[in-house]
């Protein structure tokens, strides 16, 4: 079961941070149980005759069909990215508005791409995914609705790619895992902060062991989401927090880190403690925008995580405050310090 584990984690770990609600439970009423002070998440059986997906190459295709769901803020990009990549087609883009479809029809050609067949209304990605000249479906939608548009899609034969974050559940994790390794189609969680310039480069310097032994890891999400609140459809990202307590975005700060300290490549998490403040600001938007002060997500969450090979991890999350933008990104070595915010910093130790 170790392989089935490993691939679970990267979908798992920001998962459990959050304090979501799960959809399936143990005997006891939760979907977890409690030994010796450590809450255990069980690992389901796989069914018989299905394998890993660790190592698994589908066949090469020589023009990769593509099908976007969703093209607002986030759709936007892949729109961009795919037209300029040799060996990509875009066939299809949906989404729950004509408007929104026409403006990606605009930047297709712009970007000189032929326009893409169209689907639009809240249903009408399902039927973009039945099409069998559509090799990848991109998902770039609210996040309730990334596992279940990836399980579709799977089932209906396609390869998937998901705006983080993938699932929002531990069980929407393992739907992921069983449906990939059912179909054999690639699943990828789409997490950007992992392919930026200063992460790579210094995610160099500690592999050539530039700064010895890295020992503690910092990573975050701190953006001020006031000008971006109300350009979410249907207020769903507020709606969301509104409803869940944690980090419920994690994935920025910790997809990088965790390349650095070789999580899952040799090291592994095995301790996680996380607290919250109080909302204000969360309140204060969700009485304007929502018409309720009730509010789950506390204005900064921060989160400790212990590794087996003993490292630490620190994650923060706020998009309530007036702060500066910041990712954190920290790296702490024997012989070395790496720093990316507010100031892009390295220290080295002397030979």
């Amino acid at each position: 079961m170790k392989r089935r584990t490993i691939v679970l984690a990267a979908l798992f770990v920001a998962t459990v941070i959050s304090a979501f609600c799960y959809i399936y439970c143990s005997d006891n009423g939760l979907p977890y149980t409690v030994k010796n002070g450590m809450i255990h998440f069980d690992e389901p059986e796989r069914v018989k005759g299905q394998t890993s997906m660790l190592g698994f190459a589908a066949e090469p295709i020589d023009t990769v069909r593509v099908g976007i769901i969703g093209i607002g803020q986030r759709g936007r990009g892949p729109l961009k990215r795919m037209s300029y990549i040799e060996g990509v087609k875009i066939v299809a883009i949906c989404d729950r508005h004509q408007e929104m479809v026409d403006k990606g029809q605009s930047r297709l050609e712009k970007y000189g791409s032929p326009r893409a067949e169209e689907y639009v209304g809240e249903d009408a990605w399902k039927e973009m995914c039945q099409r069998e000249d559509i090799d990848l479906i991109y998902i770039t939608t609210p996040w309730h609705l990334h596992t279940p548009m990836a399980v579709y899609a799977m089932e209906h034969g396609k390869h998937v790619a998901i705006e983080v974050p993938a699932a929002t559940s531990v069980a929407e994790c393992w739907q992921l895992v069983d449906t990939s390794e059912r179909t054999r189609k690639h699943c990828m969680m789409l997490e950007n902060c992992i392919y930026d310039h200063f992460e790579l480069t210094t995610l160099n310097m500690v592999q050539q062991g530039l700064i010895g032994e890295v020992i503690h890891v910092e990573g975050g999400y701190i953006h001020a989401l006031d000008q971006f609140w109300p350009h979410f459809d249907d207020n769903w990202r507020l709606k969301f927090n509104q409803e869940h307590a944690g980090d419920v975005y994690a994935t920025h700060g910790l997809g990088p880190i965790c390349y650095t300290l070789n999580i899952h490549r040799g090291d592994r998490m095995t301790h996680l403690v996380s607290m919250d403040t109080d909302s204000w600001k969360g309140k204060e938007l969700s009485k304007e925008s929502l018409g309720t002060e009730e509010f789950a997500n506390g204005d900064h969450t921060s989160t400790l995580i212990r590794t087996h090979k003993g490292k630490t991890i620190e994650l923060q999350h706020n998009v309530y405050s007036p702060r500066p933008y910041s990712r954190q990104y920290q790296l702490t070595g024997t012989k070395g310090f790496i720093n990316k915010y507010p100031v892009q910093g390295i220290l080295l130790e002397k030979d």
